[in-house]
């Protein structure tokens, strides 16, 4: 027989990976920005024009949080520091909504 508190530790196991989905794919998305620039990767096509984009976007909280003479460093830590942010955010919302 099933009881209430199953269905709730079901719904909290389902929105931890939802959570942990979508902070998975934030910082991907900002990873692959950086990768991408790296590889001097064609501004002009679309997808990789996207990627830039929402990659910004994501970052733009923390991309002039530090500032470096070199930008490669700036990239890498400016768009770094809000992938890290996201992971690490995410995964302990998550890991609080498993527990429930």
């Amino acid at each position: 027989m099933r009881t209430h508190t199953g269905v709730h530790a079901r719904g909290g196991v389902q929105a931890g990976r939802v959570v942990a989905a979508v902070a998975d794919v934030l910082a991907f998305t900002i990873g692959l920005w950086v990768l991408l620039y790296f590889l001097d990767a064609n501004r002009g096509n679309g997808l990789v024009e996207f990627i830039h984009d929402a990659a910004t976007w994501l970052a733009g909280w923390s991309y002039d949080l530090f500032t470096f003479d070199r930008e490669w460093v700036q990239v890498v830590v400016g768009h770094g520091v809000a992938a890290v942010a996201y992971l690490v955010l995410g995964h302990l919302v998550a890991g609080r909504l498993y527990r429930r």
